[in-house]
C-alpha cells in the first residue's frame, strides 16, 4: 500500500482493528487509538458528518494522532467534504500516523427491519413538519401565481368574447330566418296545391302530383341521412344550421375558434386549480391530502 506521494507505509493493518457496526439505525465506527492503546467507538450521522469532521474527531480523542487520512482502494484521497454515506458505500483505508487500516464497507442487512421503520417514521415525521411550515407560504405563493394567470387568461378572451357575441348574434339570426321562410314554403306550396285541386284542376289530377312531393321529400330526408349520418329531427337539424353559420360567420371575420377554445379549456383549469388551493387555505391540510380525498 502507498499513499499519494508514493511512499509505502509502515504497516498495513487488517480490517479487524477497524469495525463498522450499526447501533439504533447509525453506523458506530470502532478504531484502536494509536497512543492510548484503547479501542474507541466513534458515532456519525452519515447524511450530515463529512469525512472532514470524522477524522477531527479522531485526533481530538488521541492527541498523539499527527495525520489521519482516508483513501479509496485505488489510492486516490478522499475530500474532506465527502459525507460520510458516500464512504461507507464502499471499502477504503484508513491512514493514522503511518499505519493504514483497512476497513471493509458494512454490511446494509444490519440495519434491520425495526431500525428501517423507526427511520422511515423519522423522515416522514421531518417532511410533515416541513410542509406545515411552509405550506402556506406555498399555497400564497400559488394562489397569486394562479390569479394573475387568470386575468392575464380573461383579458385575451375578452375582445374574443365579445366578437364570438355579436357572430353567435348574427348566426342565430340567420338560422330564424331560414326557419321562417322554410315555413313560408311550405305554406306556399299547401296554398298552391289547395288552389290547383279545388279551382283549376280536380283531385284525380292532383293526387299523383301530391305523392311525387311525397316521396321527394321523404328522398330529401334520406339523403340528409346518408350525409350527416343523423335522423332529420328539427331541433338537431336547428342546432346544425346554427354551427354552419356560425363557422362561416367565423372565417368571414377571422375569428379564431381554435384560440378560443384553448384559452377557455386554460380558464376552467386554472379556476378549478384555484379552487382547490383555496379549499386547504381553510382546511389547513397540505395539497397531498386533497388528492387523497379525491
Amino acid at each position: 500500500w502507498r499513499g499519494q506521494q508514493g511512499a509505502p507505509y509502515s504497516t498495513l493493518v487488517p480490517s479487524e482493528e477497524v469495525t463498522i457496526d450499526y447501533r439504533h439505525g447509525l453506523p458506530m465506527i470502532t478504531l484502536m487509538l494509536p497512543t492510548r492503546r484503547e479501542r474507541c467507538q466513534f458515532t456519525v450521522k452519515p447524511m450530515m458528518t463529512t469525512v472532514g469532521a470524522f477524522l477531527q474527531d479522531v485526533q481530538r480523542e488521541d492527541k498523539g494522532i499527527e495525520k489521519a487520512e482516508i483513501f479509496a482502494t485505488d489510492g486516490s484521497k478522499v475530500s474532506d467534504a465527502t459525507l460520510m454515506e458516500v464512504l461507507l458505500t464502499n471499502d477504503f483505508k484508513l491512514v493514522i500516523n503511518n499505519t493504514a487500516y483497512s476497513v471493509s464497507a458494512p454490511v446494509k442487512d444490519k440495519l434491520n427491519s425495526e431500525h428501517a421503520a423507526e427511520m422511515e417514521d423519522v423522515k416522514s415525521l421531518v417532511h410533515r413538519l416541513f410542509v406545515a411550515l411552509h405550506l402556506e407560504d406555498h399555497q400564497i405563493r400559488k394562489e397569486r401565481e394562479l390569479l394573475q394567470k387568470l386575468d392575464h387568461l380573461k383579458e385575451e378572451l375578452l375582445p374574443l368574447e365579445e366578437m364570438k357575441a355579436r357572430i353567435t348574434a348574427s348566426a342565430d339570426a340567420k338560422t330564424s330566418r331560414l326557419l321562417w321562410i322554410g315555413l313560408a314554403l311550405m305554406s306556399a306550396q299547401g296554398g298552391a296545391l289547395a288552389w290547383l285541386t279545388w279551382w283549376v284542376y280536380s283531385w284525380d289530377i292532383m293526387e299523383p302530383v301530391t305523392y311525387f312531393i311525397t316521396y321527394g321529400s321523404a328522398m330529401a330526408f334520406y339523403a340528409y341521412f346518408v350525409l350527416t349520418k343523423q335522423d332529420y329531427i328539427y331541433p338537431a337539424a336547428k342546432d346544425r344550421q346554427f354551427l354552419h353559420s356560425f363557422y362561416w360567420e367565423s372565417r368571414k371575420q377571422h375569428f379564431n375558434v381554435e384560440r378560443y377554445n384553448k384559452l377557455k379549456e386554460d380558464l376552467a383549469e386554472t379556476e378549478e386549480s384555484l379552487r382547490r388551493l383555496r379549499q386547504p387555505l381553510h382546511l389547513r391540510l397540505p395539497i397531498q391530502e386533497i388528492h387523497d380525498k379525491d
